[in-house]
């Protein structure tokens, strides 16, 4: 259930604003509205949050060789703020020397044909009046130099020629006799042997920062720590700032030092009068002992009903059976808005079936069984997890005793208790003509349950009104569409649309309906659609309600459309199971003879876990994708969800 919320204004002295805001966080009740806080003390920490998350970064890109841990240091860091800002220092530091080594590289490999290049001994040179300067030119063009100007031939290679133009006098411009091609060499700053030096410098340089870095990583728990430390208290700072008060700045606060943070803290107005307020929501549970925290702590408050645009959070609320849903919807991110529906316990029974008949095997269902049993067993932790994976692999389990799958072993080789477990309808062993499509008919009569489940609450939510004639209507056009699906996709022979006098076997003859039934359905589908016009949009006025589906005509034909197309969605639930049942007997089939002979033995016991294994990681991916899409979209959108909701997250103190 969806735990009602009472809106709550709790108005306080400003005088005593820190010590109350530490009092609400201890109290953990209150789910505060979003507060925009300001100020150096929160800029402060938001700013050391950041360069701790950098050095984190940093710390993490640090790949150490195989089988090498570091131990992380038993010390608690004496400021890890500092510490992170070594950290992030030393990799500053450790790219300003990669840049400058990959720089020098550059210019070594511009001078590497030249030699040893001094640039102080040509300065020697020409303050005793010989002027010379570095030139590179085409092969074929050297020998068009005018005689008039003096060379030194230093080289050749590469089809170019290296030279020294050789002057007694400065050259400020080129000369004349100069061919176009012959482009001057710059001389570098220092000379070739310094840049090599400073090369190798850097580069013991890099190498010792980044041995230290190595060591670094021993701060690593430290460091997150710190950071889910100064997580806490941004929260707190974001509150206590973002607080509304009588005044509207903090040009009065004075400033007081935090010991533990060393951060200056603005202390309260100076004025005993001056009064601060916030705004949140507390469950209606909870909301004696937050009345008794108000009365102790000298708070006044205001509690009201929330109304429809207050960005009111969701509390479920549900037995511990039904509980173990949360990890899914948490690791999935979603929530059910205040006003919508809690449908925890059938996400829980549909997933469950959903999961098992996308697994489809019992032998893969009791490992799963084993492995949720391992996580429930391990630690605290992992207890709800363990306990969701071990109600799913025991569902797999049972529906695949009764489809007879073990491991894609067939029937004939499976003793006959196994087959004799089997339900018969849906059973491999037992009924081999027409197993498959009687599983594909039990896909739609479970599209038709849990999407009946969906609209009859839909119904009792608008009991009161007749709007919920719009919601029988639109039950009615599921139950009408249903019979559509088996004539459409199934067989249009044996679900003929009109009357032809013979019985409808569905499910291989279990279940027999009249023959007028297509009649019934096609006349239930019309008198559905008729009272979803009129009275969907109803909301006071019946002709408001007609003109509304007027106005979004094209939608309301389309809704039909989707009543089809959501049935026949669940399709993929037969679809899935039955492509992993095929990979398991490919398995099986590739893996069997090698088990025969001793020398392929180990090899044939290799291909089946390879096998097996893959084929298990493919259907937990499948079951991502089908067995939730299914909860999420397609029953939701029956229901009229949208998955927008908040989820109740009180202020209170972090472990």
């Amino acid at each position: 259930m969806i735990v009602p919320m009472k809106k709550v204004s709790i108005v306080i002295l400003d005088s005593t604003r820190r010590e109350s805001v530490k009092q609400l966080r201890h109290l953990g009740l209150v789910h505060l509205e979003e507060l925009t806080g300001s100020g150096p003390v929160l800029q402060a920490f938001k700013e050391a949050s950041q360069e701790t998350d950098k050095a984190l970064a940093i710390l993490e890109e640090i790949k150490l060789k195989k089988n090498k841990v570091t131990q992380q240091s038993l010390v608690n860091v004496s400021s890890p703020r500092e510490k992170a800002q070594e950290i992030i220092a030393a990799n500053d530091r450790k790219k300003s020397l990669l840049d400058r080594i990959a720089q020098d590289t550059q210019e070594l490999e511009r001078l590497s044909n030249w030699g040893s290049v001094d640039p102080a001994d040509f300065v020697t040179l020409a303050s005793k009046g010989t002027f010379l300067y570095m030139y590179e030119i085409p092969e074929s063009k050297y020998f068009s130099i005018d005689e008039t100007v003096k060379t030194i031939l230093v080289n050749r290679s590469n089809n170019l020629v290296r030279f020294l133009l050789l002057s007694e006098t400065e050259v400020l411009e080129r000369p004349a006799g100069l061919p176009p091609e012959a482009y001057a060499v710059p001389l570098p700053e220092r000379s070739t042997s310094q840049i090599a030096a400073d090369i190798g410098n850097a580069e013991a340089e890099v190498a010792r920062i980044e041995a230290q870095l190595v060591k670094e990583k021993s701060f690593t728990d430290a460091l997150v720590a710190y950071r889910e430390s100064l997580a806490s208290d941004i929260e707190f700072e974001n509150v206590y700032s973002g607080m509304g008060r009588d005044i509207e700045s903090d040009t009065a606060d004075i400033t007081a030092i935090a010991a533990e943070d060393e951060q200056p803290v603005p202390a309260e107005s100076a004025s005993p009068t001056a009064l601060a307020w916030l705004t949140g929501y507390v469950p209606v549970d909870s909301f004696d002992a937050f009345k008794a925290a108000c009365a102790e702590n000298g708070w006044a408050y205001a509690a009201t009903e929330p109304e429809s645009e207050d960005p009111t959070p969701t509390k479920l609320k549900n037995n511990k059976l039904v509980s173990l849903i949360y990890p899914l919807t948490d690791f999935l991110g979603v929530n059910p808005g205040y006003t919508e529906f809690d449908i925890s316990s059938w996400f829980l029974l549909f997933f469950c079936v959903f999961f098992a008949m996308i697994f489809g095997d019992a032998g893969y269902g009791a490992l799963i069984a084993l492995v949720g049993l391992f996580l429930a067993c391990k630690s605290k932790g992992t207890r709800t997890v363990g306990a969701l994976v071990t109600v799913l692999g025991l569902s797999t389990c049972v529906w695949g005793v009764l489809t007879c799958s073990w491991f894609g072993i067939p029937a004939d080789k499976l003793p006959p208790v196994l087959v004799d477990l089997s339900f018969a309808p849906i059973s491999s062993a037992k009924n081999p003509a027409r197993y498959s499509q009687n599983q594909m008919e039990f896909c739609f009569m479970l599209a038709l349950v849990q999407l009946t489940v969906a609209h009859l609450k839909c119904i009792i939510a608008n009991r009161k009104s007749l709007k919920c004639l719009g919601d029988i209507g639109a039950l009615m056009q599921l139950w009408g569409m249903f019979y559509v699906v088996f004539n459409m996709v199934v067989d249009g022979t044996r679900f003929p649309l009109a009357d032809t006098g013979n019985p409808i076997p569905i499910f291989g003859g279990a279940i027999v309906l009249p023959s007028i039934t297509p009649l019934v359905c096609i006349t239930v589908l019309g008198i559905g659609f008729v009272l979803s016009f009129i009275f969907s949009n109803y909301e006071g006025s019946v002709g408001k309600s007609v003109l509304e589906s007027c106005k979004n005509i094209i939608s309301v034909l389309l809704g039909v459309v989707n009543v089809f197309s959501d049935t026949v969605s669940y399709i993929r639930l037969w679809a899935v199971g039955l492509a992993g049942a095929a990979i398991s007997n490919t398995v099986n089939t590739m893996a069997g003879p090698m088990l025969g002979k001793m020398l392929f033995f180990i090899l044939g016991v290799i291909l089946l876990v390879f096998g097996h294994g893959l084929n298990m990681v493919l259907n937990l991916l499948s079951v991502v994708v089908h067995g939730v899409r299914l909860n999420t979209l397609e029953f939701s959108q029956h229901l009229g969800m949208t998955w927008s909701g908040t989820k109740y997250d009180p202020f209170r103190e972090r472990a």
